[in-house]
């Protein structure tokens, strides 16, 4: 018997098509617990489809995922228990424009959860002010920068207090002035031992962060390794030819 632990998270031979098109492939991928991983790859590789299909957004068509053992995928699961355990940041911020970053970062807070108004707001103070937003309780979406606002959508994900974090290109849409703020976030929830997955094209972050980076290719896995044995000696002709065009744009 394996005396090995039981993985947080595991893709298991995942299938997902749209229509005709395939976009996860028998998907497997085992992640443990407190792990940052990064998933890197041309666009349509499957990245986004493999959280949305974690967080139960999308059904998947074969497979299973498994959160500490336990299928996620099988009939009848409550979706909604699951989401409370799971967070998920996209890379537009999806934040209510009619409503304060203080009602929009406790809203799920209150309505899913059943929150005390006044315990939610607490804690996200403290979250916003962790995260250098803590003047900006007051203001709405449109008067604070993209940075900001994904700062925001962060703190919002991190209300339910997740045993995941699912990261989807969120520094896609920001202007690249406003990327290391984001990332720096990222960052310190990385060291502070948060298990997350996040989809990337930024590969210096990668690089930096991640304990594995796992190269997605026509919706499998084609190489996973610790950063540096990835980038540095990558295995598979298809991986190195990424990762050559990446170099030659100078995003790495």
């Amino acid at each position: 018997m394996s005396d090995a632990p039981t993985p947080k998270l595991e893709l298991l031979d995942v299938h997902k098509r749209y229509g005709e098109r395939t976009v996860l492939d028998g998907m497997s991928l085992s992640i443990d617990d407190h792990e940052v991983v990064c998933l890197i790859g041309p666009s349509g590789c499957g990245k986004s489809t493999l959280l949305r299909c974690v967080d139960l957004l999308d059904p998947i068509d074969a497979g299973a995922i498994h959160l500490d053992g336990e299928a996620i995928t099988s009939p009848g699961i409550d979706a909604n228990a699951v989401r409370r355990r799971i967070g998920i940041v996209f890379q537009s911020f999806n934040l209510f424009p009619h409503m304060t970053v203080l009602d929009n970062v406790t809203l799920g807070a209150r309505r899913a959860q059943r929150r005390d108004r006044a315990d939610a707001e607490a804690q996200a103070r403290e979250l916003l002010d962790r995260f250098g937003l803590g003047d900006k309780v007051d203001e709405y979406p449109n008067r604070i920068s993209g940075g900001q606002n994904q700062r925001a959508a962060i703190v919002r994900a991190l209300m339910t207090d997740p045993e995941i974090l699912l990261l989807d290109e969120v520094t896609s849409a920001l202007d690249p002035e406003l990327v290391g703020e984001v990332l720096g976030v990222i960052r310190e929830l990385a060291d502070r031992g948060l298990t997350m997955v996040l989809a990337t094209h930024e590969m210096g972050f990668a690089r930096d962060v991640a304990h594995r980076v796992c190269f997605l290719h026509e919706g499998r896995v084609l190489e996973a390794a610790p950063p540096d044995r990835l980038f540095g000696d990558p295995q598979h002709e298809r991986t190195r030819q990424f990762l050559q065009r990446v170099t030659e744009a100078g995003r790495l």
